[in-house]
């Protein structure tokens, strides 16, 4: 991206000023290099959001922004539904809900150096991983909607964990306002087989260990110390999800013009909230959440199975589950007036901060844990919501590394082979169901994590927490 696009308003935050259709400015939160090394998709998305009804305060960018389908990957927008605000299919994406879920185990390195091997196969026997990865549990219709209404709920009611998970999980476990009956049986017989699975792309689950501590104090209220071991799931909807985001954003293109709504891009697929189609919609996205909230239960559970079975007596807490794939309906002040929006973050992380009511008391103090993936070869990281940050982009922060290069591009740069190889002399285990996959998701064809997480702390939308490497990962 061209710098001279831009205006800065300070090392880390980047304006564009309305222009063309534009209804409010867009917003940058990125370093200068990381900026320059964005993409023009990014610019030309940002700057196409910005133009959609009833959008509030701005269009903004997290620092891992790239482009992505209509909206940018890293995006984060808003909108005023007394004021004809839109909800877009594209907005929130194909993988609904897609998050990470970290679990403390209580354990160190040098306690799990001696049989990573071994839990290394164990984790990969145990999770199904891959392309049409299937797991145990089959679900009758019945069942189906049940956990489509109660997300985790539904999971840890069945056996999959414990209460004191759901405290720890955004929306306590389960999206209210879901409506089963607005997903489609296509959908859900695409997902009848694929709870507990981690499908495949940038999808894995992978033991970790906690390398550096940058803020003593809430990493204390985390439950983190450095040489601590855990273990983080990022996954989501599966195909339930995707058919669900395919079937609206197909209705929506279709159906913009009956609404007066002029797309900049086909990909911004929109309809008003008010509109049947927005309302149905927005009832089958959040039923689409509860399926990636219970898929990450059921997943938590095989885990601790896995875990017990290798180092008996072993009892892994959960630090927190967030999404990165969502529009939630959230109350915001703008302009001194509190209102209730329809806050889309496609790729983006909720990161409410201290003594948001939100959050389980045990957090409260400390604001959100912000769960930033990064990649198999390089780290992941821990950060905390910010008070600021909850009127600089909504309670909202970056969620990984963000790619810098395609998977086609990838693929013509790397075998998997090598990668897991490459990575095995490094101390990494990894177990994959696809040397291709493998090569897709090569470390180098990430941005630089370590200068994500920066600027997401310099902008004022997180804090660094803990730094976080990978000892074992599960890829599809």
């Amino acid at each position: 991206m061209e710098l001279g696009q831009l205006i800065q308003k300070s090392p880390f935050e980047w304006w564009i000023a309305p222009f063309g259709k534009m209804r409010v400015p867009a917003v940058i939160y990125a370093s200068e290099r990381l900026v320059q090394e964005m993409d023009s998709k990014v610019y030309e998305q940002v700057t196409n959001v910005a133009a959609l009804p009833g959008i509030e305060k701005a269009s903004y960018a997290m620092a891992d922004a790239h482009w992505g389908y209509g909206f940018p990957i890293g995006g984060v927008a808003a909108f005023d539904p007394e004021r004809g605000g839109v909800v877009s299919a594209g907005g929130v994406g194909f993988d609904i809900s897609c998050g990470v879920r970290t679990l403390c185990t209580g354990l160190t390195v040098a306690e799990i150096r001696p049989l990573k091997e071994r839990l290394a196969d164990a984790l990969f026997h145990g999770v199904p991983a891959g392309m049409g990865s299937r797991g145990q549990l089959r679900l009758a219709p019945t069942e189906m909607d049940e956990m489509l209404m109660r997300g985790a709920r539904w999971a840890v009611e069945r056996g999959y964990g414990v209460l004191g998970d759901l405290e720890r999980t955004e929306e306590k476990g389960c999206m209210k306002g879901a409506e089963p009956d607005q997903v489609s049986e296509q959908a859900k017989k695409r997902q009848r087989n694929e709870m507990g699975t981690l499908g495949s792309g940038n999808h894995y689950l992978e033991v970790q260990e906690v390398s550096e501590i940058f803020d003593a104090k809430i990493a204390s209220a985390f439950g983190l110390q450095e040489g601590n071991v855990l273990v983080s799931i990022h996954c989501g909807s599966r195909g339930l999800g995707h058919q669900i985001g395919t079937e609206f954003l197909k209705e929506m293109a279709l159906g913009a013009a009956q609404f007066g709504i002029e797309l900049p891009d086909r990909e911004l697929a929109c309809a008003p909230i008010a509109s049947p189609v927005g309302r149905r919609y927005v009832g089958a996205m959040r039923a689409a959440v509860n399926c990636a909230l219970a898929n990450r239960q059921i997943i938590t559970h095989i885990v601790r199975g896995v875990f017990s079975e290798v180092l008996p007596g072993v009892s892994l807490s959960l630090l927190y589950d967030v999404s990165h794939n969502t529009c939630k309906l959230e109350e915001h002040v703008v302009d001194g007036r509190a209102k209730w929006l329809y806050v889309h973050r496609k790729g983006a992380t909720r990161a409410f901060g201290p003594g948001h009511p939100d959050l389980p008391k045990s957090l409260r103090s400390s604001g959100q844990p912000v769960l930033i993936g990064g990649t198999m070869g390089t780290a992941s990281y821990i950060l905390a919501g910010t008070a600021e940050n909850m009127v600089r982009s909504f309670g909202s922060a970056c969620h990984g590394a963000g790619r810098s290069l395609s998977r086609h591009q990838a693929l013509r740069r790397w075998r998997g082979e090598e990668v897991v190889n490459h990575l095995a002399e490094r101390g990494i285990l990894i177990r994959s169901a696809s040397y291709r996959g493998v090569a897709e998701e090569a470390p180098e064809a990430y941005k630089n994590v370590a200068a994500v997480a920066d600027a997401t702390d310099h902008a004022n939308l997180a804090r660094k927490v803990a730094r976080v490497e990978p000892m074992v990962c599960v890829k599809g």
